[in-house]
This record gives structure tokens, C-alpha cells and sequence, in this order.
């Protein structure tokens, strides 16, 4: 049986293009197969934060919006 290993980070005081530099920064520091959930506001950034780490060879595994208001997402990002 594999167990994920999980990492939490909390994106949604930072601005483009610092939203990414930290998803990558703390994905740069896990090991393979571990999943990084990523909470990020709409708009900028949940167009951008996706995108980069699709461009960067990560997976994007989930992507939806934190309750129904929808301006908080969250996002889960697993390092190959």
C-alpha cells in the first residue's frame, strides 16, 4: 500500500508571478509521487499557478473552488 505523502500551502495573500515561484519553491522540496495542495484566489492566479505547473512537468490533479463562493480555490499539484 503507498502512502502520499501531503503538503499544504496557503497562496492567496501573494501576487502574480510570486504565486508560482512559491508552488514551485515548495514542490522543488518534495519527493516524487508527493502531492502539494495549493489554496490560490480566482482569477490571476488560477489561470497562472495551473498553467506554469503543467509547463514545468508536474501534474494537476484537482482544481475546484474552495466552497461555493468561489473566489478561494484550491489546487493539488503532484511532483513526477
Amino acid at each position: 500500500m503507498r502512502i502520499d505523502s501531503e503538503t499544504k500551502i496557503d497562496i492567496t495573500s501573494d501576487v502574480c508571478p510570486m504565486t508560482f515561484v512559491r508552488v514551485k519553491l515548495a514542490l522543488e522540496r518534495m519527493a516524487p509521487d508527493a502531492a502539494l495542495i495549493v489554496r490560490l484566489n480566482d482569477g490571476e492566479p488560477l489561470r497562472n499557478v495551473p498553467r506554469s505547473a503543467r509547463a514545468e512537468g508536474y501534474r494537476v490533479e484537482e482544481l475546484g473552488p474552495e466552497s461555493s463562493g468561489g473566489r478561494v480555490h484550491f489546487l493539488r499539484i503532484t511532483r513526477p
